[in-house]
């Protein structure tokens, strides 16, 4: 299929008028075009919106591809809604497959949800589907498919649900920044080379230079019985992320480094920066050198502002952040993987064409023992920090046996450089949870996995090996979870909130997507108003497709879904 060139301003807005007037202009737009479009926050548009979902030839990096589009861009457009209305979204499918638009982090009924196979049949091929559901909240949230691996090849975009009651927080202008993963490599492919060898797109594994390097600072007894205790245990330190730069190109809204997004403003202005992590399974370190960020939302919920230099948003996360450029020039956002394999890149700037300089990448960061939940020794046995039963088998290759509270620390590689990096012990709403009754009852689940087969799952069973996750309606039970895993895992629970247990007491954080750290034990607390049946997965899309998954069920007292 020939490749099109990108679309121009012009062309953009052409086709954007030719959709009709069922949404606002600005809602039909890509967030880099709309960045340009506007300066302040439009308002909602009234009736229908109408999406297409299909294959559209691509550009990245100068690179002729494919993806999977909405209404024929990579991010789809813009969806802008009120707080409050109706919505209605018209979704067509000219694919030859199934597919399925999930609202991420949205409170609406079951069969709006968008999970094939939990909540609804999927949208055929020539078929059209009608999401139709109440706005119930504001903040910046975001859609995606959850049919196969679509969401790789590009099926997602950002979605803004304004908010009927003024915000807590005052800015000049906004900009939408869609952080995603592309691969030029069929993901089905990249799925395969990881069953049969987990650990194939680690480039940055430890070498013999390295061992000599580490026995010069530390000597050669600890650094021989450091990889020693590795090798025992079949485990990488440099293990970071499963898919890396070797095959991603790592995008902002849709475009690579050598042809960077720029998002406007006039120096002294207030800027409105709304973080989106659409990856696949890349965790990003953000950070603008010479700004802070005044971080205002978390997962489109407003929480107490706190400034930071710099902050990790893990997959499907997305916070929101005010900056104040006061300089006549250029400011280079700076978006890096977690294991420093590549990074994404954007820029602030008052005028178009303008740069500022690239930050060199930093060293990765390796595991440690204890980052593992093995307090700093080297076995991998049974657990014994809640006297729970833990799980063994093929989907379970190691158990925590010291897990702990890590809300305070800011992540593997992050917080020894001098600067002040987020930490999920920094979260605290705005307003007191609207539930403040103690946990009923308490459901435990360890987050686990076998690398070498490439397996994961939640009490070492797949999703095709384990029952639905039972709550009753109505009641508030805590949830904690225990990572057995050397990696992170970005915990998505559909249609509920997820309250973080922080230590903020009644102003508890409202998440719809926790990450938890190896050998880290966090607790939440729901509530569980929503019945039916809902997505409960890790959000590393190839996590959730080997195992990483259970359907929560929420039914009345004595009710038992099939």
């Amino acid at each position: 299929m020939p490749a099109s060139p990108p679309l121009t301003r012009r062309q953009v807005l052409r086709c954007a008028a030719a959709a009709g007037g069922l949404v606002g202009l600005e809602a039909l737009l890509p967030g880099w075009a709309r960045a340009r479009l506007a300066e302040g926050v439009a308002p909602a548009a009234g009736g229908a919106v109408d999406l297409v979902i299909g294959e559209t030839p691509f550009r990245v990096g100068g690179r002729a591809t494919t993806a999977i589009t909405v209404n024929g861009t990579v991010p789809g457009p813009l969806i802008r809604l009120r707080q409050g209305q109706e919505a209605v979204l018209r979704v067509a499918n000219r694919l030859r497959e199934d597919t399925s638009i999930h609202w991420h982090g949205l409170l609406l009924p079951a069969a709006m949800d968008g999970v094939p196979g939990v909540s609804f049949a999927g949208i055929r091929p020539g078929e059209t589907f009608t999401y139709r559901f109440p706005v119930a909240q504001s903040g910046t949230y975001w859609y995606h498919s959850h049919s196969g691996l679509q969401e790789q090849l590009g099926h997602f975009g950002p979605l803004i649900l304004d908010p009927v009651e003024p915000e807590p927080y005052a800015y000049d202008r906004e900009h939408v920044v869609m952080l995603s993963d592309w691969t030029f490599e069929n993901p089905y492919r990249v799925l395969a080379k990881l069953k049969k060898q987990s650990d194939y797109y680690n480039a940055q594994k430890e070498t013999l230079a390295d061992l000599f390097r580490e026995a010069a600072e530390t000597g050669w007894g600890a650094a021989l019985g450091r990889r020693l205790a590795w090798g025992a245990m079949r485990m990488d330190p440099t293990d970071l992320a499963d898919v890396t730069g070797v095959t991603y190109t790592y995008l902002v809204n849709g475009r690579a480094t050598g042809d960077p997004w720029t998002g406007l403003f006039r120096p002294g202005e207030r800027v409105r920066l709304r973080l989106v992590n659409a990856s696949a399974m890349t965790y990003f370190d953000v950070r603008i050198p010479g700004l802070g960020m005044t971080v205002v939302q978390a997962d489109g919920q407003d929480v107490e502002p706190v400034t930071v230099d710099e902050l990790r948003i893990a997959v499907a996360e997305t916070y929101d952040v005010i900056v104040e450029p006061r300089e006549d020039r250029a400011y280079t956002l700076f978006a890096e993987a977690l294991d420093r394999s590549g990074f994404a890149l954007g820029t602030l700037a008052p005028r178009e064409g303008m740069a500022a300089p690239i930050p060199p990448p930093r060293r990765r960061h390796l595991r440690t023992l204890a980052d593992m939940g093995h307090g700093g020794h080297g076995g991998h046995g049974v657990g014994v920090d809640d006297g729970a039963p833990h799980a063994h088998g093929p989907a379970a290759a190691m158990v925590a046996d010291a897990p702990r509270d890590r809300l305070a620390e800011p992540g593997a590689g992050l917080g020894d450089d001098g600067r002040r990096v987020l930490t999920y012990a920094d979260l605290w709403a705005v307003t007191p949870g609207d539930d403040q009754r103690p946990p009923g009852r308490e459901i435990k689940l360890h987050l686990t996995g076998n690398m070498e087969r490439y397996v994961w799952g939640f009490d070492g069973k797949k999703f095709s090996e384990a029952e639905p996750i039972r709550f009753t309606l109505g009641e508030r039970l805590r949830l904690t979870l225990v990572n057995d895993t050397m990696m992170e895992h970005p915990i998505h629970l559909h249609g509920m909130w997820m309250e973080l247990d922080n230590g903020a007491g009644p102003w508890k954080p409202k998440k719809h997507t926790v990450n938890v750290k190896p050998g880290e034990r966090l607790s939440v607390e729901i509530t569980a108003d929503a019945p039916g049946d809902w997505a409960f997965h890790c959000h590393l899309v190839y996590h959730m497709k080997l195992g990483m998954f259970r359907v929560v069920s929420v039914a009345p007292q004595g009710e038992v879904r099939s």
